[in-house]
């Protein structure tokens, strides 16, 4: 088995780091906060930051354009370059009232996936995993805990979901045309921490961050065989993508009420496989 492990960006650090994302087009990274209603990018080295005035549970760049869709707590809602927000979809009328969004992806289609999680300590964790397709907002997964990653093969016929109070990360035959999901097993169970946020390399293989395990686990699509490790320097890892040589890890963690040297901090990890790029958003 390999290992690897991550270094630190900076000592800048971030209450809940979540939803990276390196987009060629621009050279940028982006990434959220979502305690602090944040999004960030880093473009030719100047970082910039839109605070929004609701939670931020994910954000996904948009084809053809440099706007992102902002998965929020009361909508998904477009952002432009000129910082100008607009409500896309409202979300109202599906979430319950203690609800947010946490993790969202495009699939290749351009059709957007996000998950409904609990906004605050005071009800038990629950929600759906959704997708918004054919001007509809379908539960593909219902009575999620807290939903997280999302992945999909290169072949498109098989979907990877994580739900982290479920510690366990998931498989299902999909179907692309029929946008349907099937079939789901435990593709592997997470010890010594939860699965959250994740990624996908070109040999289908799954990257998954371990909230409170201090690291990354490589795992193999097919069988959910532990085939490598990047060690992270901090408590809480949330989230990974490739940047933009595709070998190297772009990596988020949550500082929350943690004290440690590098918690909340972003971090890198240079690794011998071969990554991809995430899908865009299409609108």
């Amino acid at each position: 088995m390999k290992e690897y492990t991550a270094k630190a960006l900076s000592f800048n650090k971030y209450a809940l780091g979540e939803s990276p994302f390196f987009d060629p087009r621009y050279n940028r990274y982006s990434w959220v906060d979502i305690i602090n209603n944040r999004l960030y990018t880093l473009k030719a080295g100047e970082k910039s930051c839109f605070t929004f005035t609701e939670p931020i549970g994910a954000a996904i760049p948009v084809e053809g354009s440099e706007n992102f869709i902002i998965a929020a707590q009361k909508g998904l809602y477009i952002l432009n370059s000129n910082d100008e927000i607009s409500l896309y979809k409202n979300l109202t009328d599906i979430f319950k009232a203690y609800w947010r969004c946490n993790d969202a992806k495009a699939d290749d289609l351009g059709r957007i996936w996000f998950g409904a999680s609990v906004a605050d300590d005071k009800h038990d964790a629950e929600g759906n995993l959704y997708c918004y397709k054919n001007n509809n907002f379908e539960i593909m997964q219902p009575g999620t805990k807290i939903s997280n990653g999302m992945a999909w093969n290169k072949d498109q016929n098989a979907f990877y979901f994580s739900d982290s109070l479920e510690h366990a990360v998931f498989r299902y035959d999909y179907n692309k045309e029929k946008c349907v999901i099937t079939n789901r097993i435990v593709l592997f169970p997470v010890e010594n921490g939860v699965p959250d946020g994740m990624c996908i390399d070109a040999d289908d293989n799954i990257w998954v961050a371990i909230w409170g395990g201090h690291r990354i686990e490589k795992r193999d699509g097919k069988t959910g065989e532990l085939l490598a490790i990047i060690h992270v320097p901090a408590t809480n890892v949330t989230s990974c993508c490739f940047g933009p040589d595709l070998h190297t890890l772009f990596i988020t963690t949550s500082g929350n009420d943690l004290h440690g040297e590098f918690d909340g901090c972003l971090f890198e990890c240079i690794v011998e496989e071969k990554g991809i790029i995430a899908n865009y958003a299409k609108i």
